[in-house]
């Protein structure tokens, strides 16, 4: 199979019968910001500068917020949140920590070592 030059991959199935399965780096991250966003009191994932202007462009990227490093097979994840005012910070990132490690684990067979989070900013649109 060919490999893509331009993204991370992860073989995480290798078989000599059928072939094997890769998984871009992307994906896990995907997977990670979507789950992330599922939790009540989660607002929305917080990007960079580059990809903040992205989004208001239109093109949305489901990565933003999220910085993955997979090693052999094991997942260390980076989230960076924007929280809803009136939420317990640590109720709901104990919360977040639990579903992405989850996810992804289910998703990819691939074992999550830790689901760091930083606390972007809080959304006070809920507060009128």
């Amino acid at each position: 199979m060919a490999k893509e030059m331009d993204r991370n991959t992860h073989t995480v199935y290798d078989k000599d019968k059928i072939g094997e399965v890769q998984i871009a780096d992307e994906v896990v991250a995907i997977i990670a910001g979507l789950a992330a966003t599922e939790v009540e009191g989660v607002d929305s994932m917080a990007g960079n500068i580059t990809n903040e202007l992205v989004g208001k462009l239109g093109m949305k990227n489901l990565s933003k917020g999220v910085k993955v490093d997979i090693s052999e097979d094991q997942v260390s994840v980076d989230l960076s949140l924007n929280m809803k005012y009136g939420y317990s910070i640590p109720a709901v990132s104990e919360k977040v920590q639990e579903k992405v490690k989850t996810a992804i684990e289910n998703m990819t067979g691939l074992s999550v070592m830790d689901v760091n989070i930083k606390i972007a900013g809080v959304s006070l649109e809920e507060a009128r």
